[in-house]
């Protein structure tokens, strides 16, 4: 299976010296979205403890059919600051056309300054199966059967 190609444009005002996404390595499964912030902007976006912000990159996308991009947060980020995504993963859907932007949240407890070219989140691009959905006067049993939240026990 061939890889997915994924267009992308900067928007007009975007600093074109900041890299497009790319991955780190070989094996890397996510590519690495950059913090590419307006002129006003450029000395670095402050998050205060417990705030969110859009993040934006200088980005447009258009995914193919039958793929979504999910964003996620930085491990690094999130282990050395607590900045991470309070919807993560993200969804980006194949037909969305407007701003790419990470939504971040600083759940530490010192302000984080994001800077101009920092990479804030890795991008997945996944497939998407899409469902039919049926009403059915009875579901198939299973050994679980109805338990809920942590029903599966400890350990």
């Amino acid at each position: 299976m061939s890889a997915p190609i994924l267009q992308v444009m900067r928007e007009d005002w975007a600093d074109p010296g900041i890299p497009l996404p790319a991955y780190a390595t070989g094996g890397a499964a996510g590519a690495d979205l950059r913090a590419n912030l307006p002129e006003a902007d450029r000395a670095g976006l402050v998050l205060a403890p417990g705030a969110r912000r859009i993040v934006p990159t200088g980005l447009r996308v258009a995914i193919p059919d039958g793929f979504e991009v999910q964003i996620r947060a930085r491990s690094g980020l999130a282990l050395r600051h607590g900045i991470g995504l309070p919807n993560a993963p993200g969804t980006i859907d194949s037909d969305y056309r407007g701003p790419l932007g990470v939504l971040l949240v600083n759940w530490g407890d010192v302000p984080f300054t994001v800077v101009h070219g920092e990479r804030i989140a890795q991008m997945v691009v996944a497939p998407v199966a899409r469902a039919m959905f049926e009403t059915v006067d009875e579901l198939a049993q299973t050994p679980r059967g109805s338990g809920g939240f942590g029903s599966t026990g400890r350990g």
